[in-house]
């Protein structure tokens, strides 16, 4: 039986997820390809969902790479790394279709949560620390209180807490009052916004035939800034 690592197994495993999809990441088949039999990947993994999770983490970490790779040479403004950052995850969303299904476009399972749900990891971390400087250098227009629906607002309080933790963890001197519960909800409909988009472009989902996406993403990001006080440079 050949010798195999952790490395060789996440490796294939990958290999099998980018060439098949995420359906196609079975120990059967990373054991066969590796040339051993199924039951020796026990050794290092106690189930499928333990290497798909190590394999999300793998992917994660190498979307982190390139979103700090898309501000590395960009001037220090907050709106303008932003924005970018925006750009270099749809950039890397319709460059990495199946590594983005696994991790923002499947279902949620035990062991398995999606990236943004876990604000310590390296995307969440980008993407909030991003947010963080961008509420620190700007004025963000938010919606009056009574125009968030009350069933939200314990989840939106609990979002505060968890934002501002990882923003401490970062080094970021970021003035607490200015994360109010408006703020909270603008980013997460900016969030889910940002997200439905790339979504529908990655799975070609539009409900119509669009031959300049580019324009409609680039459009779509602007009125997004506009709308809580932000331009898309």
């Amino acid at each position: 039986m050949p010798a195999v690592n952790d490395a060789d197994i996440r490796r294939v495993a990958r290999s099998l997820l980018v060439e098949q999809g995420p359906d196609a990441m079975t120990l059967r088949a990373i054991a066969r390809e590796l040339g051993i039999t199924a039951p020796a990947l026990y050794r290092y993994y106690e189930s499928r969902d333990d290497l798909v999770a190590a394999v999300r983490t793998d992917v994660c970490t190498d979307l982190a790479k390139d979103l700090e790779a898309a501000i590395t040479d960009l001037p220090d403004d907050a709106g303008l790394r932003f924005f970018a950052i925006c750009r270099g995850f749809r950039t890397w969303a319709l460059t990495h279709s199946r590594e983005f299904t696994l991790v923002f476009a499947s279902p949620v399972t035990a062991g398995i949560t999606s990236a943004m749900q876990q604000f310590g990891e390296p995307v969440g971390r980008i993407f909030l620390g991003a947010a963080g400087r961008l509420l620190t250098e700007y004025q963000v227009l938010t919606p009056p209180l009574d125009l968030i629906p009350p069933e939200i607002r314990d989840d939106l309080l609990k979002f505060q807490t968890e934002l501002l933790a990882v923003l401490a963890d970062s080094g970021q001197n970021f003035p607490a009052e200015k994360l109010d519960l408006g703020v909270s909800y603008v980013m997460i409909q900016f969030w889910a916004r940002l997200y439905g988009h790339v979504t529908l472009e990655v799975f070609n989902n539009y409900p119509i035939q669009i031959t300049h996406p580019d324009a409609l993403f680039d459009t779509t990001l602007a009125d997004i800034g506009r709308t809580i006080g932000l331009i898309a440079n």
